[in-house]
């Protein structure tokens, strides 16, 4: 019941987005929102907006989720390759497609999430949605920061209500600091008493505050687990902090955006599951590396995450469709860093090619590859991970191997979410086996903990990218791609996206500014604050 009722939501909320989501048409460019009845903007169904639109799909044809997920992050992190596009796979540049994240967001999303707390400050009535937003919005800034680095934060999305038409960059550090400080403000300010005026209009938690503020506490979990480099005494109180508030520690805590399938491109979509079966059917393969480290770990998930096609580029909507074979033997990874045959390095000529590109597995279309494919924000599995790795570095009580097996297992048992077809008592029983397997040793621990993490954040291929930067794990192979005038960045994995260059024209000297603070300038080599070397 609670899918069908996100369904019928996400209706409405696709509704309002044609309302109030676009700068481009409509009247309310000159109207300061401060000025209009709150019976006018209904800020609850605006929230609504901003969750749905930061799943992914913010124009409808996953525009964003293409660009900055797909073609970037999971190349750049190995869970897919692509012969096709030289972006992400072999690190080149393309203006459009490495800004679109920020376009996508800024305009929208991070505007309306402004204005829904700047308008809900001082209402007393509307207390649980002003700090539900507050979180987040903190959720929001803490994936665009991780992917650009300094950038508008404080005076983002205030040209209506703070008149700044030309916000400063912040610096990731400041941003990190105001984050955690309104995390922990706005999870202890919930109150389970107060009205609950968001309800149905909350797609993720319908206004259940108790379910917020462990999402609250995750996200404290997660901005402190990142700064493990750069500030780990700031790191260790952070944690200390998220468990003793209370972080999520099962899979009914899981911030998942439902969606449902429609032939034609709307923002109702999962934004990656649907460009999976439409427009880059064919494009992207499973990673050799993702799919080698199933098979080394003998992991019985793989048959969910991967198939072999005949025919994998025929749209989900023809005669030709095939969901395909996901019998774990048949998987084949395609190795990240060749062409399409003809080109430089043609697949070809690839180590076991194995006669047809056909033959390199794809994204299971059962589960992940689906156009109602749940959007996962923040889970219990990676949140304990994470806890495991606080404690096996001794941050927090706990033994890191009893941590580390439960997170494993609700990992597994996550996928019953995703759409896999095995009940919790097998899901369960599956990771019983694959960690009698594959026990947790201290040794290696890091290394077995940021692995996992890899794994349960499939899809989500921005939070894999920050994880991999911070922890280093799992260890990759860079692509020694031979051309300099696509692989621009010297044979070295990219550590961030970079500023649009509209941003040098438009808001030049904050940019100026900021740019002037990265090590190797508005470059995919230069790092972000908390990814120290």
């Amino acid at each position: 019941m609670k899918k069908m009722k996100n369904k019928y939501l996400i209706i409405t909320a696709t509704l309002i987005l044609f309302t109030w989501g676009c700068d481009k048409n409509f009247e309310q460019l000159n109207v300061d929102p401060n000025s209009v009845s709150g019976e006018i903007i209904q800020f609850e169904k605006l929230f609504s907006t901003v969750e749905l639109y930061s799943s992914g799909n913010s124009d409808g044809h996953a525009f964003d989720a293409e660009r900055g997920n797909m073609i970037y992050c999971s190349c750049i992190i190995q869970h897919w390759a692509t012969n096709g596009y030289s972006y992400g796979d072999k690190y080149n540049y393309n203006e459009e497609y490495i800004t679109a994240n920020w376009v996508a967001m800024f305009p929208d999303p991070i505007k309306h999430i402004v204005d829904i707390v700047e308008n809900t400050r001082d209402k007393e009535s509307k207390k649980n949605l002003y700090n539900i937003a507050r979180i987040f919005k903190v959720y929001l800034f803490q994936f665009l920061t991780d992917l650009y680095g300094d950038l508008p934060y404080s005076e983002a999305g205030k040209a209506y209500t703070g008149k700044v038409l030309f916000p400063k960059y912040d610096k990731q550090q400041d941003i990190y600091a105001d984050m955690l400080k309104e995390l922990d403000e706005a999870a202890a300010a919930l109150d389970e008493n107060a009205e609950n005026t968001l309800g149905d209009q909350d797609i993720i938690y319908q206004g259940d505050v108790v379910k917020w503020k462990k999402f609250a506490y995750s996200e404290m979990a997660r901005l402190a687990m990142r700064m493990s480099k750069v500030a780990p005494n700031d790191a260790k109180t952070w944690i200390q902090k998220a468990v003793a508030g209370g972080v999520m520690e099962s899979n009914d805590d899981n911030a998942i955006v439902e969606h449902f399938a429609v032939a034609d491109a709307v923002v109702s979509n999962n934004g990656t599951g649907w460009e999976l079966i439409t427009e880059e059917a064919g494009q992207f393969k499973m990673s050799k590396t993702f799919i080698d480290f199933f098979k080394s770990h003998h992991d019985p998930r793989l048959h969910f995450y991967a198939a072999v096609s005949p025919d994998p580029g025929a749209l989900w909507n023809t005669p030709d469709f095939n969901f395909g074979d996901t019998t774990s033997s048949k998987q084949i990874g395609m190795p990240n860093g060749y062409d399409n045959l003809g080109g430089l390095v043609p697949i070809n000529t690839a180590p076991n090619y194995p006669g047809s590109v056909n033959k390199y597995s794809i994204t299971n279309r059962y589960t992940f590859a689906r156009a109602d494919a749940p959007t996962f924000f923040l889970t219990a599995a990676e949140t304990q991970l994470l806890l495991a790795e606080a404690a096996q570095r001794g941050w927090i009580s706990g033994d890191a191997g009893d941590i580390y097996d439960n997170a494993v297992s609700l990992a597994f048992d996550q996928l019953r979410q995703t759409g896999a077809n095995w009940t919790e008592g097998q899901a369960l029983a599956a990771a019983e086996s694959y960690l009698a397997q594959n026990p947790y040793k201290p040794s290696t621990g890091l290394q077995q903990i940021n692995e996992q993490y890899w794994v349960a954040v499939f899809m989500d291929e921005y939070e894999a990218f920050a994880n991999w930067r911070r922890s280093g794990y799992p260890v990759l192979t860079p692509v020694n791609y031979p051309n300099a005038s696509i692989n621009q960045t010297g044979g070295v994995i990219p550590r961030r996206l970079t500023y649009p260059q509209s941003e040098a024209a438009i808001n030049s000297a904050n940019y100026e500014e900021a740019v002037s603070r990265l090590n190797n300038g508005n470059t995919m080599i230069s790092r972000v604050w908390w990814d120290t070397q």
